[in-house]
């Protein structure tokens, strides 16, 4: 099995937390069950250098964000997660503690840890992984008392079919690609403090990009594969970070 495939299959439930809504995995659990699958993983705590020495986090002079590596057998996944406060809102610079970073940090890793495969299902919306949603015995069905047939959906001219296909998605059990999607532009646009507008603007070229070098489908975002949602994702962050970069 690949180290995706490894780290996909392990079920975390029981070990995760939730906090203003948002599902959270131990990051002890979490490195155990890396190191027990692979004991030559290591990770990455990235720092800058400062007039006062080497600090672990980044700034851009109004906030902060902290950056991670995990590397399994030579491969390695950085992330990068701003500091926040416990509305999950990105701290001031000013008001940071040392020990806001080092939540930051190891949330971080945890992160670099999913995209590795271990508990990516928990940020797609999902409630197991896929081995043990496909192992799962079907349901017996409860009879339903029978009501007259709907009549058919009609849309009229307001209607749009991104809007339903998202409306759906955004309930439990709805499209993982869709809710993955959804978090990382709502991070993004945290993390480069960029509006809503420019995010739609950004995912609408990188998409258009990918699509003429044919690297994702020319298809509706949401039905895109998981890996192609993940290629766009990177792509777009690639692209914040090179805009990021030409502005200094």
């Amino acid at each position: 099995m690949s180290i995706f495939d490894t780290l996909n299959a392990v079920n975390v439930n029981g070990k995760t937390e939730e906090k203003n809504g948002l599902t959270y995995l131990s990051w002890a659990w979490a490195w155990a069950e890396v190191k027990k699958a692979f004991p030559d993983a290591i990770y990455t705590i990235y720092e800058r250098e400062t007039e006062y020495g080497p600090v672990n986090y980044f700034t851009d002079g109004r906030t902060c964000w902290v950056k991670t590596g995990l590397t399994i057998n030579g491969l390695e996944h950085i992330e990068e997660l701003p500091v926040m406060n416990f509305n999950n809102k990105s701290i001031p610079l000013e008001s940071v503690s040392s020990t806001d970073v080092n939540k930051a940090i190891q949330r971080s890793l945890t992160k670099a840890a999913a995209r590795h495969g271990l508990g990516l299902y928990i940020y797609a919306g999902e409630d197991l992984p896929e081995c043990e949603q496909n192992a799962e015995p079907a349901k017996q069905e409860k009879p339903v008392k029978q009501v007259p047939a709907a009549k058919p959906f009609t849309p009229d001219k307001k209607s749009s079919a991104p809007a339903l296909v998202q409306k759906i998605a955004a309930v439990p059990g709805g499209n993982p690609v869709f809710s993955y999607l959804k978090n990382e532009k709502a991070f993004m646009q945290t993390r480069f403090e960029c509006s809503k507008d420019e995010m739609d603007k950004k995912f609408k070229e990188m998409r258009e990009s990918l699509i003429q070098g044919g690297v994702v489908d020319d298809i509706p975002a949401e039905k895109l594969t998981m890996a192609q949602a993940k290629q766009l994702v990177e792509a777009m962050y690639a692209n914040f970070l090179s805009d990021k970069e030409e502005a200094k």
